[in-house]
């Protein structure tokens, strides 16, 4: 589908031509482009189909790699999602706004299509006051790194341009983003909070909230991801060095994400009664 495009500054206080016109391209059911923390990102309506459908296209991507979804205040968690742990709520409640995105069971109530979800959704808030704004007047907007799949994602609205054009109806200009890492990804759907993905936010960072929390990554090593050129979003199979088969993981992460982690050994401080994911919750996340 080939968009007449407009690109709209979004910085300082001039920004009501930006809202009304991200705002009319969202509920019209086209893509936007817009600045987050960690790299731009293209958005669609969370709830109409044909929408995110449209968001997979541009990107090059399949339905096995859903977008993770933004929202604007982390009281849109229960709204969105079900069964979240206490563990869980603390890491969103010390770390959103921020580079943190979380998979949960999504309310089965939601008429929404995000992908091959298996019934979960990843969810983040950006720390962007600008986009927050937006956020609050669209809804929850399916996001992912504003790219081609499996090219960088893009750090300006010019690169966003450059890989995008013809199928985004509103490009925001917010400058150069200088967030450089991916969100950290951390599953809530299991036991105990498993981090798929580091990012942003350390193994030490996420234990000194929830020291509890596993992970099949060592700390101080990062996945290699096509947003760590540079949120927000995919995580293909995560392999481990006890000699069993990878467990795949669909994420759809904000920020989104063509990358392919690095085999990593288990962190040595992992807790010796820590049980492996439940095949049954395993996500792939899309950023």
């Amino acid at each position: 589908m080939h968009c007449v495009s407009e690109r709209f500054d979004f910085t300082g206080d001039e920004l009501a031509p930006a809202y009304r016109a991200a705002v009319d391209a969202i509920e019209a059911g086209d893509l936007v482009v817009l600045p987050t923390d960690t790299v731009y990102g293209i958005a669609a309506d969370a709830f109409k189909s044909d929408a995110v459908q449209r968001l997979l296209d541009a990107k090059g991507r399949g339905r096995d790699m859903p977008p993770p979804v933004l929202i604007s205040v982390v009281e849109s968690l229960d709204a969105l999602a079900t069964d979240v742990s206490e563990a869980g709520r603390k890491l969103c409640e010390a770390y959103w706004p921020g580079p943190l995105t979380v998979i949960c069971h999504a309310q089965g109530s939601l008429m929404w299509d995000l992908g091959d979800t298996q019934g979960t959704v990843a969810l983040r808030v950006p720390d962007h006051e600008n986009t927050r704004e937006l956020l609050s007047r669209t809804g929850p907007l399916a996001v992912s790194s504003a790219n081609k799949s499996g090219q960088p994602a893009a750090l300006d609205v010019y690169d966003a341009e450059a890989q995008l054009l013809d199928s985004v109806a509103v490009f925001l200009d917010g400058g150069e983003v200088t967030g450089g890492q991916p969100s950290t990804i951390v599953d809530l759907t299991g036991d105990v909070p498993h981090v798929v993905r580091i990012g942003a936010l350390s193994m030490a960072q996420i234990r000194e909230i929830v020291p509890e929390a596993t992970t099949d990554l060592e700390p101080d090593e990062k996945p290699d991801t096509e947003d760590q050129s540079t949120e927000e979003p995919t995580e293909p199979p995560v392999e481990a060095s006890n000699d069993k088969k990878p467990v795949e993981k669909k994420l759809a992460a904000d920020e989104q994400a063509d990358e392919k982690p690095a085999d990593d050994k288990p962190a040595d401080n992992k807790p010796a009664d820590d049980k492996p994911v439940d095949e049954k919750t395993d996500v792939r996340p899309a950023d």
